[in-house]
């Protein structure tokens, strides 16, 4: 007998190492998708690639969950080289300079409608608290949030009549 509640304390501590350890985030299937208007007669969809980060949601004790993710802000991609070339440079995204953008958690908690998470993101050397609303399911977590251009100092010089004030955000990190 005292066997098997040894072999059931190894299982058991074994199950919560495994919960409890940060997961590892699949880059060639993670992504952040963006969209802004254009000149008001357009939108402009792109995406962000090179995600990688610690990872660590824990869906059996949320609160204790932690994310420290950064993109690489030079994958900014819109198919279009010519906009691209210019969105890299110091007029916008300036990507020498800042080459990386970033979301690190101060809080993760549970919602109605999922989960979301309070943390700062630092983009083009600016940091603002922001709230993601996300979900997980299947090993990926998508969140969706809004984001400013101008609380980044981002593309000042363009008002918005070329480019909008604010851009839909959607993240889609996949993990093993």
């Amino acid at each position: 007998m005292k066997i098997i509640k040894n072999a059931l304390l190894v299982c058991f501590l074994l199950a919560t190492t495994y919960v409890s350890q940060a997961q590892t985030i699949d880059s060639n299937k993670s992504v952040v998708d963006f969209k802004i208007s254009g000149g008001g007669i357009f939108t402009v969809k792109g995406t962000f690639t090179g995600m990688q980060g610690k990872f660590d949601f824990n869906e059996s004790d949320v609160s204790s969950s932690k994310f420290d993710i950064c993109i690489e802000s030079k994958t900014l991609n819109t198919k279009n080289e010519k906009r691209d070339t210019h969105l890299h440079s110091a007029d916008f995204f300036d990507v020498d300079k800042y080459p990386t953008i970033c979301f690190k958690s101060a809080s993760v908690s549970k919602t109605s409608d999922g989960y979301q998470t309070t943390g700062d993101m630092t983009i083009h050397g600016v940091t603002k608290t922001v709230t993601i609303p996300f979900t997980f399911k299947n090993n990926t977590f998508k969140g969706a949030l809004e984001i400013n251009r101008f609380d980044y100092n981002i593309g000042e010089d363009f008002g918005t009549f070329r480019v909008g004030e604010t851009a839909e955000v959607t993240i889609t990190c996949k993990v093993e």
